[in-house]
């Protein structure tokens, strides 16, 4: 299978996704919008993977290309490709699906349990996975749930987790693709967001991260070869 993924900065690539695909000998490319790089022909990939990053989904001048990405989104969700997209990435899939991205109630960053609503329990995306588990978070935006889409998970912190547009479609609003690099790399680059506030933590409570990644590692693996049988 061919795996494409999006970048939004340098310092939120593919992370365990791209590890996972590796292991499973699918072929791995990218585009880094941040450098505007050219996307690639939809006919070149049969699974998108939108990642997260630190901008606004509706941030038009300062990066012009998100005009270009939702149009290129849209028509892989058209022609049937799979879809995830995580933190960032299932913000833009909800904007192109007729959901709203607005400013959370307040910013979640940090270890935080997640819970799966029962459509969540039931969904084919997530077999075997606990009704709670504890997921990496890292924004301060959050989505509605698109027309058709079925809502999968929630927080305290933050209503709507996680949603599902029909059978190949997923976004996650938490991650569990990240790394113990990743969490460095981005306390290292938005440690100013880290300020003494309800539902962030502080760079103490998050690293050392390596016993928590392990634990992501297992439930992102467990989704991916769920959305990987999807293709077979």
């Amino acid at each position: 299978m061919r795996l494409h993924y999006l970048q939004h900065a340098s310092f939120e690539d593919a992370a365990n996704i791209a590890i996972w695909a590796a292991e499973r000998g699918h072929a791995v490319t990218h585009t880094r919008l941040n450098l505007n790089e050219r996307l690639p022909s939809q006919s070149t990939f049969d699974w998108l993977v939108v990642m997260g990053g630190p901008m606004n989904i509706y941030q038009y001048k300062a990066h012009p290309w998100l005009v270009r990405e939702k149009a290129f989104i849209q028509r892989a969700i058209d022609r049937g490709a799979l879809v995830l997209g995580v933190c960032l990435g299932a913000q833009l899939i909800a904007d192109v699906l007729g959901g709203a991205v607005t400013r959370n109630r307040h910013k979640e960053i940090g270890w935080f349990p997640v819970t799966l609503t029962d459509a969540g329990l039931q969904s084919h995306l997530f077999p075997g996975f606990p009704r709670r588990f504890t997921a990496f978070h890292w924004h301060g935006d959050t989505f509605s749930i698109p027309p058709g889409a079925a809502r999968l998970a929630e927080t305290t912190h933050c209503e709507n987790q996680a949603f599902q547009y029909g059978e190949r479609v997923l976004g996650l609003q938490f991650h569990l693709d990240y790394s113990a690099a990743s969490i460095e790399q981005m306390v290292r680059h938005c440690g100013e967001e880290l300020v003494m506030a309800k539902g962030i933590q502080q760079p103490q409570k998050m690293l050392p991260a390596s016993v928590r990644v392990n634990r992501l590692r297992r439930l992102l693996y467990t989704l991916l070869d769920a959305m990987e049988r999807l293709e077979r």
